[in-house]
């Protein structure tokens, strides 16, 4: 016996005023009824004792720690640089005074 039946599915469609042909609702029916009993095998193996999750495989922080670590030095960097000026880089304008 199908979990939800066409005239189930025809009063949801109203309800949701979606038009929908007697194809579809046989469609419908069908696939509803597949996604009802899936959700129902799966309420089968839940047991009381299994923690709720949110992934499949638990997760673990990809990022690493900030810790402060020797750097470039400042003045070999700027010296690469195409411009510098009082220890910073220097780069074109590309606003105007007005903006």
């Amino acid at each position: 016996m199908p979990a939800i039946s066409r005239e189930e599915v025809a009063h949801l469609a109203r309800l949701a005023r979606l038009a929908v042909t007697d194809d579809e609702l046989d469609t419908f029916a069908g696939q509803l009824d597949v996604i009802l009993g899936s959700v129902a095998r799966v309420s089968e193996v839940a047991a009381d004792d299994i923690p709720p999750t949110s992934h499949a495989v638990p997760l673990t922080n990809v990022l690493r720690e900030d810790v402060v670590r020797p750097s470039i030095d400042r003045e070999m960097v700027l010296l690469a640089a195409p411009a510098a000026e009082d220890g910073r880089f220097r780069v074109p304008r590309i606003l105007t005074e007005e903006e």
